[in-house]
């Protein structure tokens, strides 16, 4: 079974596919015949556009700046809360030991 290698459109082809739609008039499902883009990408990049202009399209693998600050704090927490876990069962532990 081959793999279909995904296709990857560049910030500045969004945004003139969207722009086709929102400043020339075109429909939807005109633009993404004539670009040979699936209906619903083309309706996706639209509303990401409609949605947050300044960060639509981030790029390859790369989040918004919102959701990269919430990722990296969400790693953060997970380390701060493995190392006090550490840190409770080695007091349990030296305290065991006391007795």
């Amino acid at each position: 079974m081959s793999k279909k290698k995904r296709k990857s459109y560049s910030r500045e082809f969004k945004m003139e596919a969207v722009g086709m739609i929102t400043k020339k008039g075109y429909s939807i499902a005109e633009a993404s015949r004539n670009l040979g883009i699936d209906y619903s990408v083309l309706r996706r990049w639209r509303t990401q556009l409609a949605d947050d202009p300044n960060n639509a399209f981030p790029g390859k693998g790369k989040l918004k700046a919102p959701d990269e600050d919430l990722h990296r704090l969400k790693h953060k927490l997970e380390r701060v809360t493995e190392e006090s876990d550490i840190l409770k069962k080695a007091l349990a532990y030296f305290a065991e030991d006391q007795k």
